[in-house]
């Protein structure tokens, strides 16, 4: 999180004026501030200072200074404030609920002590901390305090959790004690937490831990127990100060700690569960931070300062811009604030378990929030404020919301529909379906209150598309499922969830009744339905009719109107229901009556009589007479007997309304007698449970009240005989067998002898039941006694009976069943076969007829056929092996499978014409793949083909062409395929088909020549990028040329030719189109130039007013005027702009000044008032008379500069008197002197300023004489001829000025004649010192010519030898400079000296070697000639060749190529130079390092390693310097290369796998010089590869601690107890980064897991017989140490070998390891037997003894 400093809402004072409290309302809306005057300055939101009132002491005699504010927070409500001060109280004012308010004191708490620190953590609840050490607690409700808890330390500071269920208070003591009022069923303790080193004045309780600081600058991270988890210290930090203050963020993620001009953010990271430290907020001169405020919706902090300031700093994450309709501000990883950019309403969407939220959308017409975090989903109402959270796994994003009910959100994901209540954190119920279109699922919550119901949510949806089912949400049950025979396209329930309206597909409106599961159809055809709101009226339309169901218990009552148009909607309100009819243009609204609607209302509230009285009012009608039904059904159930009557008589229901009429007539008796309404009579609760067709009930109550006779009464009269008699015989009644005979003759009278029958079989008489049974046309019933009664089986007479009657009633089957059972196998298997029980006959037929087994199968295929049962005939035509039967079978049931499967067992010419018509089917279901297999066997591959070209599918299509066609029929048939395509108009088809074939230009063609030049474009840019500029060219020009402007436009632009656009629009005088073009693809001036030509085509004032508009008119004349327009500019400025005429006057005199038209000219520079621009063009054109004659009439100062100008000419025509004369009429002398003595004419020249400026006479003539002595100084042969004068006339030294003067870079040889020729004149003439002088100057021009020779000569005759030999050195004339060294100059090694710097420079090292060797050397190794330096090197000595060695080496280090560097010492050895070490240190560490050397492949390095430090230590022995110390680290290396030189071999033999796990444990000894990280690894590896799991957890478990150390960046929290009583150090250096990679890591961390959670494996470390860890050297008891085995690492105990003294190994290992390596010919064993040979100066026998 970051600080951003927002604004300043108190500026600070010059001096001391602590703000010593601030508080954020709850609401967020208000910020108060405490000053250092007592006070409260009260801010609303945007930071505007709003209202302010003074504080008040405990008692006024005391004055306003006795006390100081410690304190102050909002209640929870945000209208009142409570303020803490030293003077012993606790005031809470009251400041209302608006600005400006009256404040008023309405509770204050005297206290013993001065108060501290104060809260307000929940509603009436105040908790501060007092001086002397008590936390109390203020009750606002009952105006007294208490002592929560006490402590003899001072209060310094006091904090709330996020929830402000739980408090924590610090002392002045360092005690941080905790108290909860409700710890929220988290079973942290409470009392004493933790005591900080200091007193804790900034505290702060985050969700995730307890963060307290200090005066000692640290700052300290507390767990929920008390123990320090992190603590960041500052105390080095000399600009870092104590912390003062702290204030945790509302999400509890955040802490903001303040200290000397300083805010540190700490933001808690749940990845690492730990605190990471954000970028501090520095601001200098802010002083001590005093205060902290942090506003409750996360968004702001404020800072109060010791200066008195306040300041407001920003602390989001981030801000984003939501469809510039939202601002979202994250202050959080779990916080978010919407707010609505256009009405400033704020929603603070937060996680309530602290998950980070990663993405918020608003959806449903900018309405509802959704928000994801990793384990939970938010959801929101932004208009109700409601919020959820609720657990959900993340699917991808892949959720559908549907908002369409405002109470729930439906959320669809993989066919699981999710409903969450807003405002609930709990998912209201989730069901499976696959439909989720809102019209397809109903929601119902709370929606109308009925009696007796708290909680009612329903739910409707559907299971498939014929079957809905409805869920009560609070009870989580199905409370039905309705299955219907169409699909299903429109369902919802109504207010109650009681009633369901669905639609379907044939447009039939059903309503189905939960409660009673009824489903009735109310309209055939219906096109609008829709519940009216807060009724259960149904309004729906059928074609031109309106249909109103004023009571939809009685469907059936239906109110019609007629329609004009189409029902669009339904509103109500007001008390007026209308149904919005569209007719045309017109929407018309239709009234229902409110009355009815109001009659279902009092029935919902249960007032009957109400609704009676309202029905009474009504006259009869269809919906009047549903009503009256309604209210008799419910006035039953509620026992309002009166009302009933009332209905049924309304309803015509006499017999009814009679029965009732004598029950109520019962009731009041009882009630006249008892007392209360009279229901509660047994014999009106008998006469309702008979009203309800109940009998049995009224049975009950009639047995209950000892009256048996009036029950059998009740039985008699309702002709319920077998009831009466079943009463009589259970009360023994005497008449029981009257009433037996009675029942059974009244059977025989009325002609039931079905039933008198089952009453003879009752009483036992079975024939003459069975005959009653046949009277009656029951056979069937007559054969399932007989066949159950084993004495009428053998009676044949009644068996022939009963055979003959069931084959006349064609009751086969039962026949047949009685037949089989009495032994005629025969007759019964006919009788099966004429009923089609085909299963019995071939049951039958299996045990007595098998033959005809076949037959049976065949008939019963055929059966099922006919009964269009083709499933199920497919398996017995199998049986009866027709397969074609059976295929037809299973083509006409669908059973493709079946069918396919069939097929594959037939012979190809039968089953073709099947294949084709299976295939048809799978290309009908798009599954191609299966269709083209299928059209293939039945050798239909052009069928395939056509399959996939009208499936679009061209690829594919075009393989299977490939496969049997060639490659120019497929093109042919995909050309032709294409131009049918093409004339059908199926243009996108086309093209694919020709792109298929790769003719991208006919598809481009197509598109062309049907002017889709869309499509066209994008074909050519896909395969002709090259012409897309041309096409959109031609495309442009061929819509100009129709006049499609605009789209020519488009295609010139595409083109990157915005010119011809304007043009374009210019030619057809579209000028605004041309000037939009030209502003927006043009350059920076196009536009203008554009707006340019428009206004010279209008002219005029149009054409000011147009560029007037543009603002470029000055431009625009400025531009006619560079264009040589001048009529139009002349134009413009007459009429808008006057002040530039003189300008264009000007210009167009130029104009004509260029043109020739030089009298035309002359007049424009006149008017332009330019008269001195005639004159100079005339003077420029020599027409001197015409200049002459202008600059006389109008510029009277020009004429001179026209006599100057003559005067000029004539100079150049040579006319020298006539140009003095003109110059001396304009009265410039000076100018005739000039170009006197430009002309050489100096006398002349001499003359005139002798004449006319004799001042300058002297000047000139010392000028005159200076030139008369450069005679000929224009050129070298002027100066050559002077010096020879010189030379003639003996002046011998001017003669050398002379020669030395001469400069001719085209003529080096003159130029050195002449340096010869002075030097030689110097030389003869001139003394000494001046010899020397030309010498000296002579001699480096030689040398700068290499003329070298000749310098060294002049420098030799004037005895400079030392300038001699350097100028021969210069010219590398090495041997003359050599000799004359040699002759004039004793100091010889100066040549060489040189000689060697020469060829040093010159790289000439070959050449250097035979002088000096180390120089050559340097030279070889600074070009990075290694091996020519080590070649030369080792021909010099041992320690030359190893001083190149290490440098080299250390070169190689320096590139990475350590590898390279350790092979150069193992090829020229490893001397023991101490200066030497870092180089095999370096080798050590980076070889230990590298990553994939834990195997085979990698013994030749280390052993390549291991022979170094052997060589080193030997020659470390021989040495006498060699350090102790030093000498014994590198044995530990060459131990350590040994050991995996040796791992590394056993890796290679599979045999020695458990001693390669030996060593990578043995190593773990030596972790102080390996990574640690790296050696636990491959030790737990390895153990865990041959099956040491408990090693392998414990050394990965060790592993996977380091890892977290090095990520931590210190090693602080290991813990060792695995490794006491071991030699594996503890102290090991922290490896700088991470050894092995995050994917192995991942692996290890899972196993660890794994095998932590099985109970079977202990972390131990194994023990051998001393009761140590079986790989320690050191045992555990003694201390006595053992030597390490040289094959193992493992200690030598018992039976070894030793190879001398103080190297052993263990025998065992030791014959182990020779074997292997004889058996396996290992050439890298055989290397490490060589190398112990070689270490231990021999190796014993091998007798292959394993004892």
């Amino acid at each position: 999180m970051q600080l951003r400093h927002v604004r300043t809402l108190l500026a600070p004072q010059d001096g001391t004026a602590r703000v010593t409290c601030m508080a954020w309302s709850a609401s967020s809306a208000r910020f108060a501030v405490c000053t250092a005057e007592r006070v409260v300055l009260l801010y609303d939101e945007q930071g505007e200072r709003r209202d302010k009132f003074s504080t008040k002491p405990a008692d006024a005699k005391y004055g306003r200074k006795s006390y100081v504010v410690k304190g102050m927070a909002f209640s929870p409500d945000s209208t009142k404030l409570a303020i803490g001060q030293t003077d012993n109280v606790v005031y809470v004012y009251r400041i209302g609920e608006e600005w400006g308010d009256k404040k008023v004191i309405c509770n204050k708490f005297i206290q013993t002590s001065a108060v501290t620190c104060l809260l307000w953590p929940a509603e009436n609840i105040i908790v501060f901390g007092l001086a002397e050490g008590k936390v109390r607690l203020a009750n606002t409700k009952n105006n007294k305090s208490s002592t929560i808890y006490g402590t003899d330390s001072y209060v310094v500071s006091l904090t709330s959790n996020v929830s402000g269920r739980g408090i924590l208070s610090g002392h002045a003591d360092g005690t941080i004690v905790r108290f909860f009022f409700d710890d929220e069923g988290s079973g942290e303790s409470q009392g004493k937490l933790a005591v900080h080193p200091c007193p804790p004045y900034a505290l702060a309780w985050a969700s995730s831990s307890i963060v307290a600081a200090g005066c000692d600058k640290k700052i300290v991270a507390y767990g929920r127990e008390g123990s320090v988890i992190q603590t960041f210290d500052y105390s080095r930090d000399s600009s870092e100060k104590e912390f003062t203050t702290a204030a945790t963020s509302p999400s509890g993620q955040s802490i903001v700690l303040g200290s000397y001009d300083r805010l540190r953010v700490l933001n808690w990271s749940p990845r690492r569960s730990a605190w990471e430290e954000g970028k501090p907020k520095e601001i200098a001169h802010l002083y001590t931070i005093t205060a902290l405020a942090w506003k409750r919706d996360g968004s702001r902090i404020c800072a109060g300062t010791l200066c008195g300031g306040v300041e407001q700093f920003d602390c989001c994450l981030r801000k984003t811009i939501y469809k510039n309709k939202f601002e979202m501000t994250y202050v959080g990883p779990s916080q978010v604030i919407v707010k609505n950019l256009s009405t400033g309403t704020r929603v603070v969407l937060k996680s309530q378990y602290g998950y980070e939220i990663d993405e918020v959308k608003i959806l449903g017409k900018d309405r509802y929030l959704v928000a994801y975090t990793s384990d939970t989903l938010l959801l929101g109402d932004v208009s109700s404020n409601k919020l959820s959270e609720v657990a959900w796994q993340g699917s991808g994003g892949n959720e559908k919301f549907f908002f369409d009910n405002e109470n729930v959100c439906m959320i669809f994901n993989a066919g699981e529909l999710t409903l969450v209540e807003y405002g609930s954190n709990d998912i209201l119920g989730s069901v499976r379906t696959e439909f989720v279109n809102p019209h397809l699922v109903s929601v119902r919550i709370n929606e109308r209150q009925q009696r007796g119901v708290d909680e009612n949510k329903r739910l409707a949806y559907l299971i498939d598309i014929k079957t809905i089912a409805t869920v009560d949400l609070v009870g989580g049950y199905n409370t039905g499922t309705i299955s219907h025979d169409s699909k299903i396209d429109w369902l919802e329930l109504n207010e109650t969830g009681h009633k369901l309206l669905f639609r379907d597909k044939k447009m039939r409106l059903q309503l189905y009744d939960i409660e009673s599961s009824t489903k009735t159809t109310i309209l055939n055809y219906c096109s609008y339905v829709q519940w009216v709101p807060g009724s259960d009226v149904v309004v729906a339309q059928n074609r031109n009719s309106l249909c109103i169901w004023y009571n939809i218990d009685a469907p059936e009552r239906v109110t019609m109107f007629p329609l004009k148009g189409d029902i669009v909607g339904l509103e109500r309100n007001d008390g007026k229901t209308e149904v919005i009819v569209s007719e045309g243009v017109n929407t018309v609204p239709y009234t229902l009556d409110e009355g009815l609607i109001e009659f279902g209302t009092a029935i919902d509230d249960g007032d009957y009589h109400r609704a009676a009285a309202f029905l009474e009012t009504l006259e009869m009608s269809t919906e009047t007479e549903a009503m009256w039904k309604t209210l008799s059904r419910l006035a039953l159930e509620a026992r309002q007997l009166h009302i009933a009557e009332r209905c049924f008589a309304a309803l015509g229901n006499m017999a009814k309304a009679r029965f009732l009429h004598e029950t109520n007539v019962i009731a009041d008796q009882a009630a006249q007698e008892h007392g209360g309404d009279g229901t509660d009579h047994y014999l009106v609760r008998a006469r309702l449970a008979m009203l309800d067709k109940n009998y049995k009930l009224a049975e009950m109550i009639f047995l209950e009240q000892n009256a048996p006779e009036e029950a059998m009464d009740m039985y008699q009269e309702l002709h319920m005989w077998d009831e009466c008699i079943v009463v009589a015989k259970a009360k023994g009644h005497p008449m029981l067998e009257k009433l037996r005979r009675g029942y059974y003759q009244w059977l025989l009278d009325t002609q039931q002898e079905e039933k008198a029958g089952e009453v003879q079989e009752g009483q036992g008489d079975y024939l003459a039941a069975i005959s009653l049974y046949l009277r009656a046309g029951l056979p069937a019933k007559a054969a399932r006694l007989a066949m159950s009664r084993d004495e009428l089986l053998t009676n044949g007479d009644v068996i022939d009976r009963i055979s003959s009657a069931l084959i006349r009633g064609e009751l086969y089957e039962q026949a047949g069943d009685l037949l089989e059972k009495v032994g005629n196998t025969r007759k019964a298997l006919e009788c099966y076969g004429k009923g089609s029980a085909f299963l019995k006959a071939v049951e039958l037929a299996r045990l007595a007829f098998p033959a005809e087994v076949v037959k049976l199968e065949e008939a019963w295929g055929d059966h099922l056929v006919q009964q269009k049962q083709l499933d199920a005939a497919i398996n017995h035509y199998i049986e009866a092996r027709c397969s074609i039967k059976a295929l037809e079978a299973a083509l006409g049931a669908r059973q493709w499978k079946k069918a396919i499967y069939i097929l594959d067992l037939q012979d190809r010419q039968t089953s073709a014409k099947y294949y084709l018509k299976i295939a048809q089917h799978y290309a009908a279901l798009q599954e191609y793949q299966v269709a083209e297999e299928l059209y293939i066997k039945g050798g239909q591959t052009k069928d395939a083909i056509d399959m996939y070209t009208q499936a679009g599918l061209w690829e594919q299509a075009h393989k299977l062409a490939l496969k049997c066609m060639s490659q120019e029929e497929v093109t042919v048939l995909y050309i032709t395929q294409a131009q049918e395509m093409e004339r059908q108009g199926k243009y996108k088809e086309a093209e694919r088909l020709y792109i298929t074939v790769n003719e991208p230009d006919l598809a481009i063609t197509m598109y062309k020549k049907c002017k889709m030049y869309d499509e066209m474009v994008c074909l050519v840019a896909k395969y002709h990028k090259d012409l897309l500029g041309d096409t959109h060219l031609h495309l442009g020009k061929e819509l100009e040329a129709e006049g499609r402007l605009q789209e020519a436009e488009y295609h010139y632009l595409e083109a990157k030719d915005w010119k011809t656009t304007v043009n374009m629009y210019r030619m057809n005088d579209m000028w605004e189109e041309a000037y939009r073009v030209a502003k927006a693809y043009g350059g920076a001036n196009s536009h203008k130039h554009v707006a340019y030509l428009w206004a010279k085509s209008l002219g005029g004032e149009a054409a000011v007013k147009l560029l007037s508009k543009f603002g470029l008119l000055e431009m625009a004349i400025d531009h006619a005027t560079d264009s040589g327009v001048f009529e139009f500019a002349f134009e413009l400025a007459r009429l808008s702009m006057k002040q530039k005429m003189p300008d264009i006057h000007l210009k167009y005199a130029m104009f004509l000044e260029d043109e020739g038209k030089f009298e035309e000219a002359e007049g424009e520079f006149i008017k332009a008032g330019k008269p001195k621009e005639a004159v100079l063009m005339f003077v420029h054109n020599q027409n001197w008379d015409a200049a002459q004659r202008v600059a006389e009439a109008h510029d009277p100062d020009s004429v001179a500069d026209v006599l100057v100008g003559q005067a000029q000419f004539a100079f150049e025509q040579r006319e020298f008197q006539k140009a003095e004369a003109f110059l001396l009429r304009a009265q410039r002398p000076e100018l005739a002197i000039k170009y006197y003595k430009e002309a050489g004419m100096w006398s002349e020249a001499l003359r005139i300023c002798k004449e006319y400026l004799p001042g300058r006479l002297a000047e000139l003539q010392e000028e005159c004489g200076r030139e008369a002595g450069k005679k000929g100084s224009s050129g070298p042969e002027g100066l050559l001829e002077q010096a020879r004068e010189w030379e003639q006339a003996g002046e011998h030294a001017r003669a050398v000025d002379c020669y030395l003067k001469v400069r001719d870079p085209s003529n080096s040889v003159l130029v050195e004649k002449c340096l010869l020729k002075a030097a030689e004149l110097a030389v003869k003439f001139l003394d000494q010192s001046q010899s020397m002088e030309v010498t000296r100057t002579v001699a480096p021009q030689l040398v700068a010519m290499k003329k070298y020779s000749l310098a060294a000569e002049l420098y030799l005759n004037l005895d400079l030898v030392r300038e001699a030999i350097d100028a021969l050195i210069e010219g590398e004339e090495w041997s003359k400079a050599k000799h004359i060294a040699k002759e004039f100059d004793p100091r010889y090694e100066y040549v060489d000296q040189r000689y060697k710097e020469y060829l040093k420079k010159q790289g000439k090292v070959d050449s250097l070697v035979g002088i000096d060797v180390m120089a050559a050397l340097d030279i070889y190794a600074k070009q990075g000639q290694w091996e020519k330096c080590l070649e030369v090197a080792a021909k010099q000595s041992y320690q030359v060749l190893h001083k190149y060695v290490a440098l080299y080496a250390t070169h190689l280090i320096c590139e990475g190529c350590w590898d390279r560097a350790l092979h150069l010492y193992s090829q020229h050895g490893a001397p023991a130079n101490p200066q030497n070490f870092n180089i095999y240190k370096r080798l050590f560490v980076e070889m230990v390092n590298a990553p994939g050397r834990n195997c085979a492949e990698a013994y030749t390095g280390w052993a390549e390693l291991r022979d170094v430090l052997l060589a080193l230590c030997e020659n470390l022995a021989k040495s006498s310097e060699a350090e102790p110390v030093a000498q014994e680290e590198f044995e530990r290396m060459l131990l350590i290369c040994h050991y995996c030189a040796a791992r590394a071999a056993a890796q290679g033999l599979p045999q020695l796998d458990t001693m390669a796990a030996q060593l990578s444990i043995s190593l773990l000894r030596h972790t102080d010089l390996l990574p640690a990280d790296k050696a636990f690894y491959e030790a737990g590896m390895a153990a865990k590869a041959v099956g040491w799991e408990n090693m392998a957890f414990v050394f990965l478990n060790r592993f996977l601690d380091l890892s977290d150390a090095i990520e931590e960046g210190n090693l602080d929290s290991l813990d060792h107890s695995d490794f006491q009583q071991t030699d594996i150090p503890f102290e090991v250096p922290l490896p700088a980064q991470q050894h092995v990679p995050e994917e192995q890591r991942e692996e290890v961390r899972d196993w660890v897991l794994t095998v932590s959670m099985d109970q079977r494996l202990q972390q131990v470390l194994p023990q051998d017989e001393r009761g140590t860890y079986e790989a320690s050297l050191v045992a555990a008891g003694t201390g006595v140490a053992s030597l390490p085995c040289l094959l193992t690492g493992y200690p030598v105990l018992g039976n070894k070998v030793e190879l001398r003294p103080g190297r052993e190994v263990k025998k065992d290992a030791w014959y182990k390891f020779v074997m292997a390596v004889k058996t396996s010919h290992s050439p890298a064993g055989q290397d490490v037997i060589e190398f112990l040979r070689r270490w231990c100066g021999g190796l014993p026998s091998t007798s292959f003894s394993f004892q």
